[in-house]
């Protein structure tokens, strides 16, 4: 390139400064020269290369700023703000910069290169001005007309140089001049096969080496990796054989660097060298603890980047899940479950067994952690369905397994399940609807073991709230010893049920005396625990009484912690009579065929039955949600289903609520009323006792109700039709147990004339002689479990009356005693079969221990009663014991 004749300035040598900015000479201070350039720089930032006129103006200066006074100034504000001036000067006059002397150019170059030293503190007030500079120059691409003087590479390698010392950590170096990065990334590409060597041999000289490069060899490794694997192809030999250094530390720093190159998201790195990989996989058993960490750590980036690679990872996992270090066990885990949040696809059965199993562990930091993280995965797969039902079936155990987990002693367990259950399960920010649908639905699809556990944990519930509550009634009670005493107990008790159980009494001691002292916060305290709170001023109160006492404000505050802990136990947040009726309309949905039963994977059957269940449980521990006409009618349809379990359901349901019926739901009363008499005289025997009980728990005129049963059910007695007297002795066996002076008479009649004389001390049938035994109720005859039946009637005659009076109870125990003497065959006629003598010897054995719980009868148990009982403990202990007024109970060998 030839370089254009020196262009002459307007004006013949004269210089024109911008207005504003007097003449700039050697003659003026250097506060007075900055200030001036300071407008020159100004002046240039605003023109362009269009500005023809002002260029051909100001030629005169742009070549004065390029004069020895300028560039060899010793005022470092004076050089940036003159090198400002001629990156602008070369930006408005390209491609022919006004300087046509190579010698100039050179040292204009040199001089603006040393000015680029100054962006090695980020920190520096004139930091913005040197990055203009540097971006300035790389924008234009200033230093290409370099290219063309003869010892430009002086200027470049000065370039690099000042570069490379300004670079350090207060910099991102791809962002500080990304198309530098970029110039780079594309030389090494294209000379790879050349310059690959030469990289081995820089890198490992480097790390044995003590220069600058040493600390920075692995960063570099993984910036070429990126850029071309190729060009570490000698490379990773080496780092196989650091993989196995003795030095721990050294082992840690190449399986971080080994964890990002395996890791990354396009890496073929695995595969392509499958010994370096096996190799790495080693490490997970490493001795050197941060090792073993640092690879666990890695696993969760491969999953997700590399799921090709889950059946490598899984066996090593699995060992690492049961390693002796808590922080590895409770960071595979984290591992598990952020591949499996990010896609359920990425985590196999195994890996997530392994997630399962570790909610058992020693240590409360791992268990905490693998049961939110299986709760997080459940409410994402399960709850929201982000992947489809497949997915959702796939981790449809989480549920019952978080559930049964209650079962542990733990009470740190007990209260997370409870927090799970609330958050993650059935979320109590869910509107009332679909929160109920959401809790409907999940007890139709839980095992046995999850139902009872989730029934023991509403019941855990209410019953903190019943001590709470009790602890308030003392509050309103005068001062004194017996009170104070009364309230240490209940504070005792309700400490057991909160964390740290010495800590939790120092903090309840307080806390009650805090309610003792605020009679508001008694006040919110009672609105939370009255049976009539809504979950939305659950909410309110729960709200309302952490704002109290919380100030003063305290970074932690322990005992307020611990009080929420208490809060969030006793608050319903997700039962209220809203709730309920969302479930009897779910229900009724149900029964109609218009719900999605089928759709949440249950049948119809299944969730009327698992629907009633859930009431029947509710009716327990909020009773007076249930009070309402709407709900009563619903139940009044379950009762005339044919479904046995769910009409016996109905009927606890209003046992359990129905105390206002008889005074504020005349309709439902007198509905009610021939259905509970209808299944007292012909349900089935569970039927029966329910319908006795609900009539004596409800109704004011319960004496007038029982009597309209009892005597018709006396009458009707038949022992030639053994088949049709299991629920009439049943319903007559619960009468007299409820109301046993109304009835004294006429069962002391039946017990004497039909029971034992006419039921029990006779064989009408003959048994099956298949020598068996024992056998299933469907095999036993009539006859045999009727007169189980009459046993059991007996017994709760005794208990009902509860006194020896009338002798009853020893004739009673004397026949019993025979029973058992006999073998089961009172009569000893050898009518009955082995298993029906069996049958009947285990009901008397059952009866005289029921018998012997009540302190009256106690007393007059002899001892060869008491020995003869003894002799039918084998069968109760290998079969179920059928003391149950079900004849249709299974009776199957017990698991040995």
């Amino acid at each position: 390139m030839e370089f254009p004749q020196q262009q002459k300035p307007a004006g013949e040598g004269k210089i024109i400064y911008p207005p504003g900015v007097k003449e700039i000479t050697d003659k003026i201070s250097n506060d007075e020269v900055v200030k001036r350039l300071k407008m020159v720089v100004k002046t240039y930032m605003d023109m362009d290369q269009d500005s023809e006129e002002e260029k051909q103006q100001y030629l005169g200066l742009a070549l004065h700023l390029a004069s020895e006074f300028f560039l060899r100034n010793p005022n470092k504000d004076v050089r940036l703000l003159v090198a400002c001036c001629l990156a602008d000067i070369f930006r408005i006059y390209a491609p022919e910069a006004p300087y046509t002397s190579h010698d100039k150019l050179k040292d204009i170059f040199l001089f603006i290169t040393r000015q680029l030293k100054g962006l090695e503190d980020t920190k520096s007030p004139q930091f913005n001005r040197y990055f203009y500079l540097l971006e300035n120059l790389a924008w234009v691409k200033s230093y290409n007309i370099c290219f063309e003087l003869e010892d430009c590479n002086e200027i470049f390698i000065q370039l690099f140089k000042t570069l490379f010392s300004v670079i350090n950590n207060s910099h991102n170096q791809k962002n500080l001049n990304k198309q530098a990065y970029d110039l780079a990334k594309t030389l090494l590409k294209r000379t790879v096969q050349t310059i690959e060597t030469c990289i081995a041999n820089v890198l490992v000289m480097g790390k044995s080496s003590v220069s600058d490069l040493s600390e920075h060899v692995f960063d570099l490794i993984q910036e070429l990796f990126a850029i071309d694997p190729m060009l570490l192809t000698s490379v990773m030999p080496q780092l196989e054989f650091k993989l196995k250094s003795n030095d721990g530390e050294e082992r840690l720093a190449v399986v971080r660097l080994l964890a990002k190159l395996f890791g990354a998201k396009d890496s073929e790195l695995a595969s392509q060298n499958r010994p370096l990989w096996q190799c790495f996989l080693g490490r997970f058993n490493d001795i050197h603890v941060p090792v073993r960490l640092e690879c666990v750590k890695f696993a969760s980036h491969c999953l997700m980047n590399h799921p090709d690679l889950a059946r490598d990872l899984t066996e090593y996992l699995k060992v690492r899940s049961h390693d002796p270090e808590e922080a590895i066990r409770h960071d595979v885990i984290v591992t598990i479950i952020n591949a499996g949040k990010k896609d359920l696809n990425l985590v196999n059965d195994q890996l997530l067994g392994f997630v399962r199993e570790r909610t058992l562990d020693k240590r409360w930091r791992v268990r905490k952690e693998a049961m939110m993280g299986l709760a997080q995965l459940f409410k994402k797969y399960c709850l929201h369905h982000e992947a489809g039902k497949e997915s959702a079936l796939k981790i449809s155990w989480i549920k019952d397994k978080l559930l049964h987990i209650y079962y542990q002693n733990s009470i740190d367990d007990k209260l997370l399940v409870e927090k799970i259950f609330a958050q993650y399960m059935v979320p109590h920010s869910l509107d009332t609807e679909e929160k109920m649908k959401c809790l409907y639905y999940l007890y139709a699809c839980l095992d046995t073991n999850a139902v009872k556990a989730l029934n023991e944990m509403w019941k855990c519930q209410n019953m903190l709230r019943s001590l709470v509550k009790e602890l308030l009634d003392l509050h309103k009670l005068p001062v004194s010893e017996a009170n104070n005493t009364a309230m240490f107990g209940k504070l005792m008790s309700i400490a057991k049920n909160l964390p740290d159980a010495g800590k939790a009494q120092d903090f309840m001691k307080k806390f009650n005396q805090v309610l003792g002292e605020d009679e508001k916060l008694r006040v919110q305290l009672e609105m939370l625990i009255s049976p009539t709170c809504s979950c939305k001023q659950a909410e309110i109160c729960v709200r309302e009484i952490t704002r109290k006492l919380t100030f003063p404000k305290q970074p932690t505050n322990p005992f307020l912690e611990m009080v929420k802990f208490l809060l969030e136990r006793i608050a319903p947040v997700h039962i209220d009579s809203e709730a309920i009726s969302a479930l009897v309309k779910l229900l009724n949905k149900s029964i109609e065929g218009t719900a999605d039963d089928d759709e949440e994977g249950v049948t119809p059957d299944t969730a009327i039955r698992s629907g009633l269940e859930l009431l029947k449980v509710l009716s327990f521990t909020h009773p007076t949600a249930f009070h309402s006409a709407e709900t009563y009618e619903s139940l009044l349809q379950c009762l005339k289903m044919e479904d046995e379990k769910v009409a016996e359901a109905a009927i606890q349901i209003f046992r359990n609520t129905g105390q206002k019926i008889e005074t504020e739901l005349q309709q439902i009363r007198s509905t009610l009323i021939p259905v509970l008499h209808q299944k007292a005289k012909r349900g089935t025997p569970h039927q029966a006792k329910q319908a006795v009980h609900c009539i004596h728990a409800i109704f004011n005129n319960k004496e007038v109700q029982l009597a309209q049963i009892f005597e018709p059910l006396s009458r009707s007695l038949n022992a030639d039709v053994p088949e049709q007297l299991i629920t009439p002795l049943v319903s007559l066996g619960h009468i007299s147990m409820l109301a046993p002076d109304q009835f004294a008479s006429p069962m002391k009649s039946i017990v004497a004339n039909f029971i034992v004389k006419d039921l029990l001390m006779n064989d009408r049938s003959v048994g099956n002689k298949n020598g068996k035994l024992w056998t299933t109720d469907e095999e036993v005859s009539p006859e045999v479990l009727a007169k189980v039946q009459a046993i059991k009637l007996l017994v709760r005659w005794l208990l009902g009356m509860k006194n020896n009076q009338s002798k009853s109870a020893n004739s009673t125990l004397r026949l019993l005693s025979a029973m058992l003497v006999s073998e089961g065959d009172l009569t000893e006629q050898k009518k009955i079969s082995k298993s029906d003598m069996s049958r009947l010897r285990l009901a008397a054995g059952g009866a005289i221990m029921k018998l012997a719980q009540e302190p009256c009868y106690h007393d007059i148990i002899t001892p060869e009663q008491t020995s003869a009982t003894r002799s039918c403990t084998w069968l109760s202990s290998n079969w179920c014991c059928p003391w149950s007024t079900s004849p249709s109970s299974p009776c199957v060998p017990r698991t040995q």
